[in-house]
């Protein structure tokens, strides 16, 4: 990580201790967040990482303490304090008050938080397990990036420990819903899929881009419910984050999957144009604008 945050409005060392017990949303995990990529100092999608931002923050009842725009300025502010171009990106907004356990170390209602760590080199291909009933796909809060995050690190770190790079997580109903911390794809002839929302998987940036902006010629990227068997048996198979871009799936649970380079390689470029054709159609903001 580097070593200046954001926090609120004011750049300060990491670590500095601003928070208290008594924010409750740090205590319960009540708050919402996205991690975002910053590219030759620009950052990429932001506008769809905020609308899913104010989306969860609505469904959860907390409240955003800044405009986009001021977002979108402190976060440029972070990025010049750190004098990184190309940076992932955490942004938090943490509830403060609410239950018995509410403090009154700040009248705030919310605070926000962001730090930035170097970009991970990733490999090109990842190996998988699977971790059954990790999904409610009934709940009302499902599709929402919120701060209770610990089960899916707890199993990424299973995963790490016998050697895997992540895990498919199922839904109740034993179908695929996403990764700890990436949507997935499989490609069965023309068409490339991957799980609808109603699955219980996160509305991934990187996912709507393959579903809306992003064109492989011969491909058409649809949604539809897919098992592990599916996934076994598809003729390539690809998880897809804001952090990893397009990563191919080299086995699952132990088993080998069919491998096609030259697809995964067709959208991984298509997404690098994308990219590119992004930073350079959104200029940095003027910092003197608040």
């Amino acid at each position: 990580m580097h070593l200046l945050m954001l926090y609120g409005d004011a750049i300060i060392p990491h670590t500095d201790r601003p928070l208290s017990a008594g924010q409750v949303g740090l205590m319960n995990g009540w708050g919402v967040f996205s991690t975002l990529r910053a590219h030759r100092g620009i950052l990429f999608e932001f506008h769809r990482h905020w609308l899913r931002m104010v989306k969860d923050a609505e469904a959860m009842k907390v409240t955003m303490p800044c405009t986009e725009q001021e977002l979108e300025l402190r976060l440029h502010r972070l990025l010049d304090a750190n004098q990184c171009d190309d940076a992932t990106i955490r942004v938090v907004v943490v509830r403060n008050h609410g239950g018995m356990w509410d403090g009154q170390s700040t009248s705030a209602k919310s605070d926000l938080i962001a730090f930035a760590s170097p970009i991970k080199e990733w490999p090109d291909g990842v190996v998988l397990g699977i971790q059954p009933n990790a999904r409610f796909a009934a709940c009302e809060f499902v599709g929402s990036k919120i701060l209770s995050w610990s089960m899916n690190l707890t199993w990424l770190e299973r995963a790490t420990e016998r050697g895997l790079n992540e895990v498919v997580l199922l839904n109740e109903h034993g179908r695929v819903a996403e990764c700890t911390s990436a949507n997935i794809f499989a490609k069965f002839g023309d068409k490339l899929l991957t799980p609808p929302l109603t699955e219980g998987c996160l509305p991934g940036v990187t996912r709507q881009l393959l579903l809306d902006t992003l064109h492989v010629e011969g491909c058409a990227v649809e949604e539809s419910p897919l098992t592990i068997d599916d996934l076994l048996r598809s003729d390539v198979c690809m998880i897809t984050s804001s952090t990893r871009d397009v990563i191919s799936v080299q086995s699952i649970d132990g088993k080998e999957l069919n491998q096609d380079p030259d697809f995964v390689k067709r959208w991984r470029e298509a997404f690098a144009v994308h990219l590119s054709a992004y930073v350079k159609s959104h200029p940095r903001p003027l910092m003197g604008v608040r």
